[in-house]
């Protein structure tokens, strides 16, 4: 990307916020517009400096990372796009950041080179969504009963599936399954920007902000079911 990319960083310890601070400012096309110590201090950083991304920790005392970021999708206005940092690599981490509106997930032993594409990824509107993410989510939507899932960011009505033509349908079907666009390009034999065309217009009929969504959607609408649960 050319532009600047603005972020906030929060993460309740002072060494490893100032860390990530550090070596984001070490890329020419990012600048580190503030820190925060929770998730209040987060949201409040957001409203005033108005970033393109959050680094969000997700374990913080009194407002956590998974909190703010439901508050921060859900608010009016600029709305950062939020990529969860964290040393859990658990189920219950993935499915709830996600659930809130996060769109990407990234652990905290990431490379340097990682973390720099998670934010330009995230940054540039793509979800950062790896198929083994995607394989824990789904693994999460075969335990979870339906009556139980609450709304979040990501909810659609099953109806509002039936706008989307035939061809839309089965490329969200291919993301939800953790496929990349230029794999669904080679599995649908079309070129990549056409997938991305597809792509685009699902989020824009379902009124959703990324790729995430759309996979948390797909399931919670029951369009895509586990492979466990099929009979």
């Amino acid at each position: 990307m050319s532009e600047e990319i603005g972020i906030v960083v929060a993460d309740d310890h002072e060494v490893v916020r100032a860390g990530f601070a550090a070596l984001l400012d070490t890329q020419p096309d990012f600048t580190v517009l503030g820190t925060a110590s929770d998730g209040a201090e987060a949201m409040l950083a957001c409203e005033e400096l108005k970033p393109d991304v959050v680094l969000m920790d997700v374990r913080m005392p009194g407002t956590d990372g998974i909190e703010a970021t439901r508050q921060l999708v859900a608010g009016a206005g600029h709305v950062p796009r939020v990529l969860i940092l964290t040393t859990f690599d658990l189920d219950e981490y993935v499915f709830d950041a996600l659930r809130a509106g996060a769109s990407g997930f990234l652990l905290k032993d990431a490379t340097a080179e990682r973390l720099f594409e998670a934010v330009r990824v995230v940054a540039a509107g793509e979800a950062l969504l790896a198929p083994a993410v995607t394989r824990r989510l789904i693994s999460e939507f075969t335990r979870i009963r339906p009556g139980a899932r609450a709304a979040g960011p990501a909810s659609v009505a099953p109806a509002a599936f039936a706008a989307l033509t035939p061809r839309e349908t089965e490329v969200v079907r291919l993301v939800a399954e953790g496929l990349s666009n230029p794999e669904i390009a080679a599995r649908l034999v079309v070129t990549e920007e056409t997938v991305k065309t597809h792509v685009s217009r699902i989020l824009a009929k379902l009124g959703l902000r990324d790729r995430t969504q759309a996979v948390v959607a797909a399931y919670e609408s029951g369009l895509v079911v586990p492979a466990r649960e099929r009979s």
